[in-house]
């Protein structure tokens, strides 16, 4: 639109500006080497930046590069679209509450909206998929979650095995892997970028999220409750996992998930969350009630990206 200041309806407050005085210098999240899956270090490495992080950076996890570019370039081409063939996918308009294309998170309770596009695509079935999903951008984002299955699966049983879960059996699959989603992000550029936001301070609902970043960056991650931020800064071909909040009700708390092209691994909306029995078996208190997924995930689409903890919904008092 050549816009030469930013309208003011994208004007955050002051306390959700940010600011390059946030951020930690010389500090960054774990960058894991996943060469060797069948290594107990490389397991340990993932259980503690799951245990002490809740984000961390993986490289060599064995989805295609190629595969990564391609999801990168159709994303642009989505978004290089003209705005009526983008409109199609609206909520307004799309013919499946499965494809929608969005601006902020939910506009309709935010104080400011947040500088970014968004098209959010649910896999239901191929089926959908071909009938539903953008034709510019369908095959490459179909190629990027198929890839990533075998890494989801690898990193879930390593996550698992570390809360002496044994066995993922027909029951916690639902639980834990029931559902997937890929959001394609799109933050175009900003007249006043400092006064405003692309994303707001949010942690996710999922089990846990796949992140891939262009060169470009921006993504920033808070360290424990402070106000320090910490940036992760593009890594060619890595991916960045960020544990979601119902991990961490699984992990019942052990797991910890931090505020900061996402895929997302979520459980079903019919799954009930509650910590393993395996994580209390000697004795640990429960900090979190069993929460039907879909009502959490209801929850969660109810509120603006505010920082407050959506995890709160589920928690057992004080702790």
């Amino acid at each position: 639109m050549g816009l030469k200041s930013l309208p003011k309806q994208f004007h955050q407050p002051l306390e959700e500006r940010f600011s390059e005085k946030k951020i930690l210098d010389q500090v960054s999240i774990p960058l894991i080497d996943m060469s060797n899956w069948e290594s107990p270090e490389v397991a340990k490495s993932i259980c503690d930046a799951a245990e002490n992080w809740g984000f961390f950076q993986i490289v060599n996890h064995g989805v295609p590069l190629e595969v990564l570019e391609r999801v990168k370039e159709a994303t642009h081409r989505f978004f290089a679209l003209p705005a009526e063939e983008k409109r199609k996918y609206s909520k307004e308009n799309s013919p499946t509450n499965k494809v929608r294309l969005g601006s902020s998170f939910v506009p309709l309770v935010e104080k400011a909206l947040e500088w970014k596009d968004f098209l959010s695509l649910f896999y239901g079935s191929e089926e959908e998929t071909s009938a539903f999903w953008p034709p510019v951008c369908k095959d490459e984002t179909l190629e990027y979650m198929k890839s990533s299955e075998v890494l989801i699966r690898r990193l879930m049983h390593v996550l698992v095995k570390g809360l002496n879960v044994k066995r993922i059996d027909e029951i916690r699959e639902p639980m834990l892997l029931g559902s997937r989603r890929v959001n394609l992000n799109y933050y175009p550029m900003c007249p006043n970028p400092e006064l405003t936001v692309g994303v707001g301070r949010h942690s996710d609902i999922s089990t846990f999220t796949i992140l891939l970043q262009d060169d470009i960056g921006g993504l920033h991650v808070r360290k424990d409750s402070g106000n320090d931020w910490i940036h992760v800064a593009p890594i060619s071909g890595s991916l960045i996992i960020n544990i979601g909040d119902a991990l961490q009700i699984m992990s019942n708390g052990r797991y910890k998930k931090q505020d900061f092209g996402p895929l997302f691994v979520n459980p079903k909306p019919e799954a009930i969350l509650c910590p393993f029995p395996e994580v209390l078996a000697n004795g640990e208190k429960p900090l979190y009630k069993p929460v039907l997924c879909a009502d959490y995930s209801r929850h969660f689409y109810t509120k603006a990206h505010d920082g407050k903890k959506t995890i709160d919904f589920a928690k057992i008092g004080d702790f």
